[in-house]
């Protein structure tokens, strides 16, 4: 039995009420939806998008029409509950997360990778994430985020265009 069989076996006993079918299903998922998490909302939050989106994974499991889909179908839940929450937190930065002024000095110096990809739109940061760390093709990632692959390709492109512009200090 394959591992996309086995997924859907295990999806169909989750939909007879086997709670601990679906948690070999979190189990398997969980790693990969944390780190999907993490490139929308950041660190502090991943763990707790990826745990309200299982509740509403379980909850609509029966809407689930492809149970091979399963880690696809999570995915775009968990995705899209982080843009939700990315949209909403956007212009709330903490005051002690704003860098010290300096005067005159380039913008980048001191800018780590984390604080470069925050710096993108959230849909960008997560195709670049899911292409370059967790070396997905743009045919995986488009059902993820519910986009074509042409999509990805063009939210690829932008988003490497945006980080060479942050790295040479915004200049073209």
């Amino acid at each position: 039995m394959g591992v996309n069989s086995g997924t859907a076996a295990l999806v169909r006993a989750a939909r007879e009420g086997d709670r601990e079918a679906f948690g070999v299903l979190v189990e398997r998922a969980w790693a990969p939806l944390v780190r999907l998490a993490r490139t929308v909302v950041g660190e502090l939050e991943a763990e707790d998008m990826v745990q309200d989106a299982l509740v509403v994974a379980w909850r609509r499991l029966a809407s689930l029409a492809d149970p091979e889909r399963f880690d696809a179908w999570v995915g775009r839940i968990v995705f899209r509950r982080c843009l939700r929450v990315s949209r909403r937190e956007r212009g709330r930065v903490a005051l002690d997360a704003l860098p010290e002024p300096t005067a005159g000095g380039d913008p980048t110096v001191g800018l780590g990778a984390w604080q470069l990809l925050e710096r993108l739109a959230p849909r960008q940061r997560a195709v670049l994430h899911l292409t370059v760390v967790e070396g997905m093709t743009d045919a995986e990632i488009a059902p993820l985020l519910a986009i074509t692959p042409a999509s990805v390709r063009a939210h690829r492109r932008r988003a490497r265009e945006s980080v060479e512009r942050m790295l040479r200090g915004g200049k073209r």
